[in-house]
């Protein structure tokens, strides 16, 4: 191995949030892993580097590092490629314990490796080694552990100080939640709002990851833009936040905003009703209502964009929003059509605003070339039609069953989103999502009838819920 100093990692990296709701701990993991705690100072960060057959691998300084989440959650998921096989490097924060951030090291190699940790202490479960590794120039505060083949250990940053009398090298943190758990359970909190299984699983997975963001990081300023505030409180009631705490706060952001003519106006009047009616404050509903009545008829609607022209922006809320209403606006089922990538393909959509008192689930399953659409409202009843797909078809019951039209030509719709993509922090510029052409079209044949099945069941499933 050739000899070489560690240098500090890159800070141009802003990272994803790590933390646990509930508690003010929060962290940013870089594009390679290195986690930053956050604090009135600036932290060194806690950076790793493996020591492989060949030689140090150093993560901010590799090529062949690949980072995902895990279903748009703060659960993060760093590869780095070293002789027949990776490095696997992942992050998770629990509430456990008063709090902690887990790294999880795995050898998905078939030779053993060493770690590194260094620029911050850890927890571990056993002391580390003392046998130096040559090759690199460690700081003096690194952490060295040894990996066998395909096993993996495990350390901790704490988020508060240790108990008096506990030795940081002799904690157990096997019996911590794994990441997949974590990642169920921040699955579990996002899906309170909706949930929207589609074939671009990247584009459900952004929304994830715009919800479990706002959760950590708090809705924009309401001084920098005061209907994304609106908007991210909605957001964040619908997770499960406790509405009539937030009516209060957006008393001035909607007066600010109220003759003005942004096209999002309407979905944070939306919103904001939502919130007062969750409230039980059915003034505050009447008089925000009355406002919504006169902006619908100032502002109109703008023509929607395709899905790989969104951009998200500070305002998680603002991109939510704009996702939901390309799925349903209004009591309008897929306005846009359906995206080639989508044809022939089941998905599914719960939860989707209809209005500010009600929503609507939605699953297509395919029969031959037609779509069949079962759905299920809750709250007000709306008409539903899906005008972009089979003008002739609506519905105003509470659930049912009904086979769309074949599309005889679907609509060549860009779809290439990906949670990584549109992932942003507080504050910062939107990214620029990749755009891919999807030209895939479908002809229109005969297709069978519906089978005799239950208003509301799932003909591949034995409940629609």
């Amino acid at each position: 191995m050739v000899a070489h100093a560690v240098e500090p990692s890159p800070t141009d990296d802003a990272g994803i949030t790590v933390g646990v709701t509930g508690q003010q701990w929060r962290a940013s993991v870089s594009a390679w892993g290195a986690v930053t705690p956050w604090a009135e100072e600036r932290l060194a960060p806690l950076d790793w580097a493996v020591a492989a057959d060949d030689r140090w691998h150093l993560p901010s300084k590799e090529a062949a590092v690949r980072q995902r989440r895990f279903d748009g959650t703060p659960v993060i998921e760093t590869r780095v490629r070293i002789p027949d096989g990776d490095a696997v490097h992942r992050v998770w924060s629990v509430a456990d314990r008063g709090g902690l951030t887990v790294i999880e090291i795995e050898n998905d190699s078939p030779l053993p490796f060493a770690v590194a940790f260094f620029g911050r202490s850890v927890l571990t479960e056993r002391s580390p080694s003392d046998v130096l590794i040559q090759g690199i120039d460690l700081p003096d505060d690194a952490v060295t552990m040894p990996i066998a083949h395909h096993t993996s250990i495990r350390v901790a940053i704490p988020h508060g100080p240790l108990p008096a009398g506990v030795d940081p090298h002799a904690v157990s943190l096997a019996s911590l939640p794994s990441a997949a758990t974590v990642a169920r359970g921040w699955s579990a909190l996002t899906d309170r709002a909706s949930r929207i299984d589609l074939p671009d699983v990247g584009l459900a997975a952004a929304v994830t990851a715009a919800r479990c963001d706002l959760m950590l990081e708090g809705p924009v300023r309401a001084d920098d833009d005061p209907i994304g505030f609106v908007l991210d409180v909605g957001e964040l009631v619908r997770c499960g936040d406790e509405a009539e705490p937030w009516l209060v706060e957006i008393v001035g952001p909607l007066e600010a905003v109220a003759r003005g003519d942004d096209p999002q106006l309407p979905a944070a009047l939306d919103a904001a009703h939502r919130i007062a009616v969750l409230s039980g404050d059915r003034r505050a509903a009447r008089d925000i209502a009355k406002m919504g009545d006169r902006v619908s008829g100032r502002i109109s609607a703008p023509e929607l964009q395709p899905f790989s022209e969104l951009e998200r922006g500070s305002s998680a809320g603002r991109f939510v929003a704009s996702v939901e209403r390309r799925l349903v606006s209004g009591g309008d089922v897929l306005p846009m059509g359906l995206p080639s990538a989508w044809l022939g393909v089941n998905f599914e959509l719960h939860g989707v605003p209809t209005s500010s008192t009600s929503t609507v689930s939605i699953a297509v399953r395919w029969h031959g070339e037609r779509p069949a659409v079962l759905w299920e409202q809750t709250g007000d009843l709306q008409r539903l039609t899906a005008v972009s797909i089979d003008a002739a078809w609506s519905a105003e019951s509470r659930m049912g069953e009904g086979l769309w039209d074949a599309p005889r030509s679907a609509r060549a719709t860009n779809l290439s989103v990906s949670a990584g993509q549109l992932s942003v922090t507080p504050q910062a510029a939107p990214a620029s999502p990749a755009s891919r052409p999807v030209t895939v079209e479908a002809e229109a044949d005969a297709a069978p009838d519906l089978p005799d099945i239950n208003p509301g069941a799932d003909p591949d499933s034995t409940s629609f819920s």
